[in-house]
């Protein structure tokens, strides 16, 4: 186990691989997502500046949030994200959903063009091929 220092507080924590926050920052994180989510469903029309005002909780956490798909913008919400590669509007996470099926299939393409071929022919066995032991 690697013991590192939390990157909100300082203090050292066992790092298992999970986040570089220590489990104290970690469940006020996730204190701070509910808060935000609770005021969302109760207040789905309202802009970054007033939530993160409203719950103390900064704009650049709420657009992580976004970002890792934890939180979805409503249709009628004021606030506008575009995707990372089209530019398209979108309410939640990196990419539109046109750009993440073209690049999973890029993808997909890229490792089928990389794999072995199966040969139907059996292998014909060689004179010179012989089973040989080490002594």
């Amino acid at each position: 186990m690697e013991v590192r220092y939390c990157k909100r507080c300082g203090k050292l924590f066992n790092y298992t691989g999970a986040s570089p926050i220590c489990d104290s920052c970690r469940k006020k994180e996730e204190e701070n997502f509910e808060k935000v989510k609770k005021y969302l469903d109760e207040n789905p029309g309202s802009d970054i500046r007033k939530i993160s005002e409203d719950t103390e909780v900064s704009t650049h956490q709420i657009n992580q949030w976004i970002r890792e798909e934890r939180l979805e913008l409503s249709k009628d919400s004021p606030l506008i994200i575009k995707c990372e590669r089209c530019g398209a509007p979108i309410r939640t996470g990196r990419f539109c959903n046109e750009c993440k099926m073209k690049m999973a299939s890029g993808l997909n393409n890229a490792f089928s063009d990389g794999r072995p071929k199966k040969t139907t022919e059996p292998l014909k066995p060689d004179k010179n091929d012989r089973m040989r032991f080490m002594r």
